[in-house]
């Protein structure tokens, strides 16, 4: 959509660690990324350095760019540019103006949005979506795909929802929010407790009577098998861990109806997560969901089963696709990639917009 845009857009990726800065042009990054410390506990260092941030970019840049546009986490009100309340950025307490003071700053207007919805966002227009596309096209396939559902999975459940091109963002700012829904395993708790880094390693620990609390790149080796422990706790952590994401998955798909990509630091396990996603959400949805990360989902995902009917009274036929398919990929552009593409090209569409 934007491949070959000329104009630049300046990111951000915002951890509670680090800050990393970067600009975009044409779906490319432009500029070596700047690494800086995040700053959680005063609002006018953390400023000071998101502006330190940007202006070393800017210098980078042999042009000026259009504008300003990050993934920062909720909650928020993204639109107006104000970060609110953040577990993890204590300062923000009470509201900050973050969007508008950036583009006081820099002259530019200042685009925010939270990383699940511009990682969807991202593989829609230059990941996943294409990608199954152009596979399905290649096969001889009739079908294609507009709509998309992209989920996060690292600290705690992201969701982004993409219909036919179109960012769902909701009147309040929730649109594709999955992590409040239902927690299957644990009803009096969202499913978010069961869906993040905290949850696998709760299950491990449960699960393997180990008390030591271990990281999740540890319990995913221990899952391989190359790594000493408990292989059939780990695995049973990663599946219990899909089961809670098929059920709210299950929801959302009845109403979105799209493919589904699967990014963040955990889908790195996906291959211990998706078969039991799959299984687990079969009864729920109406349309077959695929594994589109083994060989047998992506026969399976390809193949076009749809016949020619005819049209009583003439010699015309049209095309019947009696099965229903979705699957489930995992993201290959990579998580900070999709986000940083997403936010180009949120950026680009909302000044193109206000223009018409």
């Amino acid at each position: 959509m934007y491949e070959n845009d000329p104009r630049t857009v300046m990111t951000l990726d915002a951890g509670g660690t680090n800050f990393v800065f970067s600009a975009i042009r044409g779906c490319n990054e432009v500029v070596s990324p700047i690494r800086l410390d995040a700053v959680t506990d005063n609002v006018e260092h953390c400023l000071e350095v998101l502006v330190e941030g940007f202006r070393q970019v800017q210098r980078a840049l042999p042009e000026k760019p259009v504008a300003i546009s990050f993934a920062f986490p909720g909650p928020a009100h993204y639109e107006a540019g104000v970060i609110g309340d953040l577990p993890n950025f204590p300062c923000f307490r009470g509201g900050v103006a973050m969007g508008p003071f950036l583009a006081d700053v820099f002259g530019l207007p200042v685009y925010i949005n939270n990383d699940g919805n511009l990682f969807a966002y991202g593989e829609a227009l230059a990941g996943a979506l294409p990608q199954m596309n152009a596979c399905l096209e290649k096969a001889g396939s009739t079908q294609r795909y507009k709509n998309l559902i992209g989920l996060t999975l690292g600290t705690g459940f992201g969701a982004g929802v993409v219909l036919d091109g179109v960012l769902l963002n909701g009147d309040n700012g929730c649109g594709g929010d999955v992590w409040l829904m239902r927690n299957v395993h644990y009803p009096q708790q969202i499913v978010e407790e069961s869906v993040s880094i905290r949850a696998i390693q709760r299950e491990y620990r449960e699960g393997s009577g180990v008390k030591d609390l271990l990281s999740p790149k540890d319990i995913y080796e221990i899952a391989c098998g190359q790594k000493p422990g408990n292989k059939e706790a780990a695995r049973a952590a990663f599946a219990k861990m899909g089961e809670a994401m098929a059920d709210a998955l299950a929801h959302a798909l009845d109403i979105v109806d799209g493919l589904v990509v699967v990014g963040g630091g955990l889908s790195g396990a996906a291959e211990f997560i998706i078969p039991s996603l799959v299984k687990a959400i079969k009864p729920w949805v109406q349309m077959q969901v695929l594994d589109l990360t083994t060989e047998e989902g992506m026969r399976g995902f390809l193949e076009d089963t749809s016949v020619l009917v005819p049209i009583l009274g003439s010699s015309r036929m049209v095309r019947y696709r009696k099965e229903k398919k979705t699957g489930i990929t995992v993201s290959t552009l990579g998580t900070s990639k999709a986000v940083s593409i997403g936010a180009y090209a949120y950026a680009l569409k909302q000044i193109d917009h206000s223009h018409n």
